[in-house]
């Protein structure tokens, strides 16, 4: 369904047919990224364009045929591509010259060194290596890039770069609550290496405004477009049942969690929340009395069919963000449920003007206020939700997030930058 109405929105049949692209990202699953991922390569897809898919591992020994590569493509089975390709560095390469200098770099918890170091010295699956030609990369996260100029390097084609933030900043927010050897790396030296590894791309794609901007001014020189990201939609149900929070396990989600739990749940302790994602993983290991506590609010990972039931369910969809930065892609998938949204201000950094004042979205600005939208919202929980396919947030998110409006904007990118080498070469 959401390809054919792709198809009608680029306005011509398949205009990247008999073309190859390789999709390069983090071997992630269970979180906004991988989400991401899946509609980078259905774009393609609708395109016409063949897609494959090299996924890169962040820990050393996880290569193609391991344990970890046989989990991570059994659970990204969603990811629509052609062909499936897992590339990670070798354990081997741990005590070489090549990999040690980063290896002391990620010590004092310079993530970008230490991944940028892991992209380099990555082992190639053959499924990517025998590929006939390639005439496009679309790079995800500035630590692939080292893969995708390798790639480059054997085709000769243009790379396209999804930021996906300023990554320094996010490392920078781990690393408070890290324990590494002094001096602890600092934004500048990580942001210094995040944007050397971005300047072969061709052209950088943003997620949103705020990022747009950060990189405009820290890179003039390189080609910005902005392109929000296309999220699938969950299902606009009839609600009725519990509100919902879904979070997948990194720190910036453990922090707003942790606040609910602690500050707002307090003030509303009878009313039910279901917990959804792989974020009590990481409460287990960094709050386990928390987790003790609430174990029965924490589902944990769930299938892709118990997640749309969750929000079609849904009474109101919760996101309490106090940390992070880049636009939430969880939050984008809330907004396409339809349901009643309670967010923290800052769920919607990065989004287009206009998201406060839907007519579904309730901006709690503290823990009292995100409380009494919860009590408010549970009481009204079987109020009826037909409406849900045609609510504010339903229709702003087809209007900026669907698929068909990530077409348009893709193929613009792609024929620009396809056009250009073809020029040069």
């Amino acid at each position: 369904m959401e390809e054919a109405v792709a198809d009608q929105a680029v306005g011509f049949a398949r205009p990247l047919a008999g073309k190859i692209v390789a999709i390069v990202h983090p071997a992630w699953h269970s979180c906004g990224s991988h989400g991401v991922f899946v509609t980078q390569a259905r774009a393609y897809n609708c395109l016409g364009a063949t897609t494959a898919s090299l996924a890169l591992a962040d820990a050393p020994g996880c290569v193609d045929g391991s344990r970890s590569s046989l989990s991570y493509l059994a659970q990204t089975a969603d990811l629509e591509a052609s062909v499936r390709g897992f590339a990670g560095m070798p354990l081997r390469m741990l005590w070489t010259p090549a990999f040690l200098p980063a290896a002391k770099k990620w010590l004092h918890g310079n993530y970008a060194a230490t991944w940028i170091a892991a992209a380099q010295l990555a082992a190639m699956p053959k499924s990517i290596t025998a590929l006939p030609q390639l005439d496009l990369i679309h790079c995800n996260h500035f630590f692939c890039m080292p893969a995708a100029a390798r790639l480059r390097a054997r085709h000769g084609c243009p790379i396209l770069l999804d930021t996906h933030d300023l990554q320094a900043r996010q490392f920078a927010l781990r690393n408070r609550s890290g324990l590494w050897l002094p001096p602890v790396a600092s934004y500048e030296e990580m942001l210094a290496a995040e944007l050397e590894a971005m300047r072969p791309a061709d052209v950088l794609i943003h997620l949103n405004t705020e990022e747009g901007a950060a990189f405009q001014e820290l890179l003039p020189e390189m080609r910005h477009r902005l392109l929000y990201p296309a999220v699938a939609a969950m299902p606009a149900g009839r609600g009725g049942g519990d509100a919902i929070i879904v979070a997948s396990a990194n720190y910036p989600n453990f922090l707003g969690l942790r606040w609910f739990l602690q500050e707002v749940l307090p003030l509303a302790p009878e009313l039910p929340v279901r917990i959804y994602g792989n974020i009590d993983r990481m409460f287990c290991w960094r709050a386990p009395l928390l987790f003790k506590r609430h174990a029965g609010l924490l589902k944990g990972r769930v299938d892709n069919a118990e997640l749309c039931d969750a929000y079609s369910q849904a009474a109101a969809v919760l996101l309490p963000a106090t940390a992070g930065h880049g636009i939430s892609i969880k939050t984008i998938e809330a907004l396409s449920c339809g349901a009643p949204l309670i967010a923290a201000p800052l769920a919607f950094r990065g989004f287009p003007e206009g998201i406060a004042n839907l007519a579904n979205v309730t901006i709690a600005k503290n823990k009292a206020d995100f409380a009494a939208a919860l009590r408010q919202a549970h009481a009204q929980r079987h109020a009826s939700g037909l409406g849900r396919e045609s609510s504010p947030t339903r229709r702003f998110y087809e209007k900026h997030f669907a698929l068909a409006a990530y077409c348009r904007s893709l193929l613009a990118i792609a024929d620009e930058v396809m056009e250009k080498d073809s020029r040069e070469s």
